[in-house]
């Protein structure tokens, strides 16, 4: 496993490939924390006010956020700090694999949404929600504490871990593709906005993390391969706000809405007037 404090940057004059690593990933933790450490406290606190009885939906999503905040928390510390510090490490993984944790949780939910709805209503509930949020967080910290002082060992269960949830992603994707045309008690819009949330979760996997697996196998390290996995990795906490956004009802319509406007835009003369007949208005309602 590669450091997670490779962010020391050494002021002289000759720069190694180590140096331009490390400059690297401190620019990144720097971008990262500008930009996810706001917006994913603004995410949080919308999402806490929607956790009631007959809505349970949320509780995945901030429970992903909450693992990207702590995420964001690590790379503060490391910036600040710049001193390599175990504990931090085994903080930044285990909440890196139980954002992996979440993920499958979001999209198998929105998967039996679509495939299992009625089913889905009857057994939904805070309490297993909150359960199966705390076998989340649980299962990665236990045996990644005990294992992380050999590094083949943790590896291994790294690499485990982030590959059990591939079925699920799967599993979810083509249930959710196959059971559209199925299900008639969704509306239209929510299925393009479970179809969405599925597609880009399955996404987020594989763009982020699946790189990342591949440098941690065994005899496959690559200097550029490690690099380019671990900056992914790091983007980890801004994929999620990008998933919360399409996440929410209507930001789908909105992006649509707006491409469309910009081509009928770039379609129209140059000489012509745009006007605008008749009031129209939207709202926005949260998940």
């Amino acid at each position: 496993m590669g450091d997670f404090n490779n962010t020391t940057v050494y002021h002289n004059n000759s720069y190694s490939e180590t140096d331009s690593r490390n400059m690297i990933l401190f620019y990144v933790h720097c971008t990262v924390i500008g930009l996810g450490l706001p917006l994913t406290l603004l995410a949080i606190s919308s999402l806490i006010s929607l956790v009631r009885d007959d809505h349970v939906a949320p509780i995945f999503v901030i429970n992903l956020l909450i693992s990207d905040l702590l995420q964001i928390c690590c790379m503060i510390i490391s910036v600040a700090t710049l001193k390599k510090s175990i504990y931090l490490e085994i903080v930044y993984w285990t909440t890196v694999m139980a954002s992996v944790g979440f993920m499958m949780c979001v999209a198998l939910e929105r998967c039996l949404i679509i495939y299992r709805p009625l089913w889905y209503r009857i057994n939904r509930s805070v309490k297993v929600s909150v359960l199966i949020c705390v076998i989340v967080w649980l299962t990665p910290v236990v045996p990644f504490s005990f294992a992380y002082s050999n590094s083949q060992t943790t590896s291994i269960i790294f690499v485990t871990y982030l590959l059990l949830p591939l079925p699920v992603f799967v599993f979810s994707l083509v249930g959710t593709l196959k059971s559209l045309s199925a299900s008639i008690s969704v509306s239209s819009e929510e299925k393009r906005r479970i179809v969405g949330a599925v597609v880009l979760v399955f996404l987020i996997y594989v763009m982020l993390f699946v790189p990342i697996i591949t440098d941690w196998l065994p005899d496959t390290y690559y200097p550029s391969l490690s690099l380019v996995s671990f900056i992914l990795v790091r983007l980890n906490p801004i994929a999620d706000l990008v998933l919360y956004f399409f996440m929410g009802k209507g930001a789908t319509d909105k992006l649509r809405a707006l491409l469309c406007c910009c081509r009928k835009e770039t379609q129209r003369p140059k000489q012509q007037v745009l006007t605008v007949s008749g009031d129209r208005t939207g709202t926005v309602s949260s998940m």
